[in-house]
């Protein structure tokens, strides 16, 4: 064998040797940083000032009665409606009703002072709920949040606020109840009592890029 190929045959042994040891021992630099990270959820915390809305005894047919309460929300999340169901126990005192007594108790408004702002300069009340019977009311879910106003009250910047209820606000609302008279005979209702039980549901907004 030649000088040239035993010298090239000793380099590669020597190159291929360097690249084991190497390959065994191979070293580099590194830097560790740890990142600490957390969710926390926010909260809908929804409250009905007063709790009671409507206390009242001794009615008669042609009563009207107007009540003020706020709906506050007291979490930390805004709340894009509020869904108000409806529903009712009659206690026939005589038992003797061939009627509903929740179709005699009308609902005359409810109103959302908050977003009415200056509408009612010009008539325009928003009002979740009108002219609507208990009996009705059962079936339907009003959003108690809800601006209604017509698109003149906004033109006029009479307007009151968005829909929805921002955290750490509340909105005042005035409901008026009637004993409906319907000038016919109403005898089975004496005696009676009606317990109304209203149920606020919060949801919270839209979900967003954060």
């Amino acid at each position: 064998m030649s000088i040239k190929k035993k010298l090239g045959m000793g380099i590669a042994s020597a190159a291929l040797g360097i690249a084991l040891v190497g390959g065994g021992t191979f070293a580099y630099f590194s830097d560790t940083e740890v990142s600490n990270n957390s969710f926390a959820a926010g909260t809908l915390d929804l409250a009905v000032n007063p709790s009671v809305v409507i206390d009242v005894d001794n009615l008669k047919p042609g009563d009207v009665m107007v009540r003020e309460f706020a709906l506050e929300n007291n979490g930390s999340l805004d709340i894009s409606s509020i869904d108000l169901a409806t529903a009712y126990n009659v206690v026939d005192a005589n038992g003797d009703n061939v009627d509903d007594f929740g179709k005699h108790i009308k609902v005359l408004f409810l109103e959302n002072a908050d977003k009415t702002g200056d509408g009612w300069v010009i008539g325009d009340y928003n009002d979740v709920i009108s002219e609507t019977t208990l009996y009705d009311l059962q079936n339907m879910t009003p959003d108690a949040t809800e601006n209604l106003q017509s698109w003149i009250t906004w033109l006029l910047g009479l307007n009151g606020e968005d829909s929805g209820m921002a955290a750490g606000t509340s909105d005042e609302m005035y409901v008026g109840f009637e004993f409906v008279d319907n000038g016919e005979d109403q005898n089975e209702f004496q005696g009676d009592a009606l317990e109304l039980e209203w149920t606020f549901t919060a949801h919270q907004t839209e979900g967003e890029l954060r």
